[in-house]
């Protein structure tokens, strides 16, 4: 069952969730559910991808409950809120706790459809770029310490020879340098470098309008 496309849905009515299942199982959603928040979260650690559908009202750990705590576990599953009429400021509320979404019962097929493939959407594409952050800290892991001298001088905009300067070497050497950190880093370009550098927290944004040395 692909994780990244798996639906945790929570509710302790029982034919409400059978309900959710079989409308998101219809729509070709693959779906887990629980009958309280606390079997969720007791099942958290076999989590790591897909969204949350939750009753806002539920005996035990409430919905809003439910993402405090969530929070408190950094934990960064897209949920999305059902709520029942009348409910609007504990939906208000539920945003405010970090609810991607809410919706009112009864509510229409395709708008909660709608709000869980967002959410699907949003969660891959945070999945993608930690996977890109965590590849570019290994890469930036095997570079030496004059190589990570070089690659600073690098992003900062600084020529070979004012990084040899800098540094007390050749710009032969510097650029003997440059062409492992390209390599180690896996950049076909100094641009792609400059981009891998800002998400791997090398430089920060603002440090990328400084002017160049001349």
């Amino acid at each position: 069952m692909p994780l990244e496309n798996l639906v945790h849905v929570i509710d302790d009515d029982e034919a409400m969730r059978d309900s959710l299942a079989f409308l998101l199982q219809s729509a070709k959603v693959n779906t887990q559910t629980y009958e309280t928040a606390s079997a969720f979260l007791n099942k958290l650690g076999e989590i790591s991808g897909g969204c949350v559908v939750t009753d806002v009202r539920m005996p035990g750990m409430s919905g809003i409950e439910l993402l405090k705590r969530l929070r408190e576990l950094h934990v960064t599953l897209p949920v999305i809120v059902i709520t029942g009429h009348g409910d609007v400021p504990l939906a208000v509320e539920a945003m405010k706790s970090g609810a991607a979404d809410f919706i009112e019962k009864p509510f229409d097929d395709e708008i909660l459809l709608a709000s869980v493939r967002s959410a699907l959407k949003h969660q891959a594409a945070d999945q993608e770029r930690d996977a890109a952050r965590a590849a570019i800290a290994s890469r930036l892991a095997l570079l030496s310490q004059r190589e990570h001298e070089v690659l600073e001088g690098l992003v900062a905009g600084q020529p070979n020879k004012i990084i040899a300067y800098n540094l007390g070497i050749s710009p032969r050497t510097v650029e003997i340098y440059r062409a492992n950190v390209m390599t180690k880093m896996e950049a076909a370009s100094l641009s792609e470098l400059v981009r891998m550098a800002l998400v791997g927290g090398v430089i920060a944004p603002a440090e990328t309008d400084k002017p160049r040395p001349r």
